[in-house]
């Protein structure tokens, strides 16, 4: 039996960049959804995109863009070899730093429920380099260098936000309604409040009054979405910046725990070894940082 829900590990690969050759991989993509936001550029041939009931015919040069939930499909629309490459993302995970402007995934939901056209044209994506952000992210992606994920990151927000300023040129505006929903959560985007808060160890019941929802019905909601408990998650997301500081910073133990929201250097190193089988210091030594 085909299930039409896909899903994505959020919390270990937010970010998913790369190729797909229909030759090598299971093809067609049959009708599926996810919690991610998913973009697509034809590399080579001409492809059938089914996206919310709807069919959309892409050459060599076009892109698609994919809402999260979105459900779509992919096929080949002739006889002809077909290449295309794939960013799929959290978008709640991507950020800007400007003040003036609202969260990425407020701007996106809003154009979503404006109806903007989520299908771009080759004379687009050439005027703008669109091709250069998709090499540039897979190639990082698979080198994992030092800082691939800042880079990538980089290369996503900034074509989204040659996106915007397309969508603007069609009569888009990023008005009121758009920064209201900055401080509306939901269990979907809620992973970007934690991450916000890491260091500020909120308690589980405060971030299910966030999304105004009962203790009860978030926890059994966000097991269902992300596959553990927010409890976990937010330990996990703990582990993960805690390695980070270890690899890249010479900070030392005590700081790096009240970075990462643990009530003490102890409890920290107690974790770490439990999901890890070494100590912080261990790890450090065997990664050649001492």
């Amino acid at each position: 039996m085909h299930y039409l829900f896909e899903a994505d590990d959020t919390l270990n690969r937010p970010i998913e960049c790369f190729y797909y050759d229909p030759v090598s991989k299971q093809f067609p993509v049959k009708l599926h959804w996810h919690y991610f936001m998913e973009i697509i550029y034809i590399l080579e041939g001409c492809a059938e995109m089914r996206a919310n009931e709807q069919s959309y015919y892409l050459h060599s040069g076009d892109m698609i863009l994919f809402h999260p939930e979105c459900v779509h499909g992919i096929y080949a629309a002739d006889g002809n070899p077909l290449r295309y490459a794939v960013m799929k993302f959290d978008i709640n995970r991507l950020s800007l730093t400007s003040d003036y402007t609202p969260k990425l995934r407020s701007i996106f939901r809003s154009a979503e429920k404006r109806g903007m056209s989520s299908v771009f044209p080759d004379s687009f994506t050439a005027a703008e380099g669109i091709e250069q952000h998709f090499i540039a992210c897979i190639d990082e992606m698979q080198q994992g260098g030092y800082g691939y994920d800042v880079i990538v990151r980089s290369h996503i927000s900034q074509l989204l936000i040659k996106v915007l300023r397309y969508w603007q040129t069609q009569g888009f505006s990023v008005d009121r309604q758009v920064f209201a929903e900055d401080n509306s959560y939901d269990v979907y985007n809620i992973t970007e409040y934690i991450d916000k808060t890491l260091s500020d160890n909120v308690a589980v019941s405060e971030i299910a009054k966030r999304c105004g929802m009962s203790y009860s019905y978030f926890a059994k909601k966000f097991l269902s979405v992300y596959g553990r408990s927010c409890k976990e998650y937010i330990e996990q997301m703990r582990l993960y910046k805690v390695e980070e500081l270890l690899l890249y910073t010479d900070f030392d133990l005590n700081y790096i725990s009240q970075e990462t929201g643990y009530s003490d250097c102890s409890h920290m190193i107690k974790s770490f070894r439990r999901h890890k089988g070494i100590t912080p210091k261990q790890f450090r030594i065997k990664a050649g940082k001492e």
